[in-house]
């Protein structure tokens, strides 16, 4: 990353952090109009979700300075929202709970931090509160990938549908946008996804072509494309998932699907070429059979590449 796009990104960011201060409420002496700090108020969480911590597990698990920590505990003491119980298997930890007032006081600031994202949520539409949490998620993802890991439990469902009307310009700049912020991939990738979609939709035959788009929560989350090269040979082209719905199994259903199509127009040969450093899509194309058979060096969208050729036979 060049110098200068790196202090505009520090700036965006600190603009960004500025604004969401501001927005939640927390330049406030208190969080939530509460007599707690912010700092404060997330060790109440932690105690409030946890069984019985130490001190030393909290400033662990939050990060914090053992000195800093110590102080809060010692004002919860005072206040009288928290008791320390002697631990049976070495004395000089103390394990943490909250008093009933203690647990009185997260339950009000629960309840307010409930009401106060409710009324930023209701402010909005389906949409724009489906944006801003695919926003959110992103980040966290992006910052703590460890943490941020998809919950198999709270996976939202997908569902893979033909393309229409606008959907080949979306997956046009998508693809754009996404390779250049993940690979570096200049505007010369957009040209060949651009001629990509446009030679789809002009030759497009449904008895030979197809395009899988994939929705989530009546959002694009990616697509694939399958087009006819001959009468035995199809060429699987444009996979690509959105980073808010990877881990999901989305790639590979596309790449399943694809590879249904082929085999109900009886093509016996599936193609498709891809970079080496496309590590994911490589792996989903592994898993489902396909083999390597050709890769070459070449210098394109403002890289030195390796492009790789695979076939599936069906």
């Amino acid at each position: 990353m060049a110098t200068s796009e790196l202090d505009q990104r520090v700036a965006d960011v600190r603009a960004f952090n500025r604004f969401y201060t501001r927005q939640m409420g927390m330049l406030q002496g208190g969080v939530l109009k509460s007599p707690f700090s912010l700092t404060e108020a997330r060790v109440l969480y932690e105690l409030a979700h946890r069984d019985r911590p130490t001190a030393t597990e909290l400033a662990r698990n939050l990060d914090l300075d053992a000195g800093y920590l110590s102080r809060i505990l010692r004002r919860f003491v005072q206040l009288g929202v928290l008791k320390k119980s002697p631990s049976r298997t070495d004395r000089r930890q103390n394990h943490l709970s909250l008093t009933n007032k203690g647990r009185q006081a997260f339950d009000a600031l629960d309840l307010a931090a409930r009401a106060e994202a409710g009324a930023i949520l209701g402010a909005l539409d389906t949409v724009e509160r489906r944006r801003l949490t695919a926003a959110m998620e992103t980040i966290q993802r992006l910052l703590a990938p460890d943490l941020a890991a998809p919950d198999p439990a709270r996976a939202v469902p997908f569902l893979l549908r033909p393309h229409r009307v606008g959907d080949m310009g979306w997956v046009v700049h998508r693809q754009a946008v996404l390779y250049a912020r993940e690979y570096g991939w200049d505007e010369r990738f957009e040209g060949l996804v651009a001629g990509v979609a446009a030679q789809f939709i002009a030759t497009f035959d449904a008895r030979y072509d197809c395009c899988w788009i994939a929705e989530r929560e009546g959002e694009i989350v990616g697509s694939v494309f399958v087009v006819r090269v001959s009468e035995t040979e199809a060429q699987l082209r444009m996979l690509y998932v959105e980073p808010a719905a990877r881990g999901l199994g989305v790639g590979r259903r596309l790449v399943e699907e694809a590879i249904r199509f082929a085999r109900d127009r009886r093509y016996r040969t599936l193609r498709l070429w891809t970079n080496a450093n496309l590590v994911a899509a490589r792996r989903i194309y592994e898993t489902a059979g396909f083999r390597l058979v050709a890769e070459e060096p070449h210098h394109s969208f403002g890289h030195d590449l390796v492009g790789q050729t695979w076939e599936l036979d069906l």
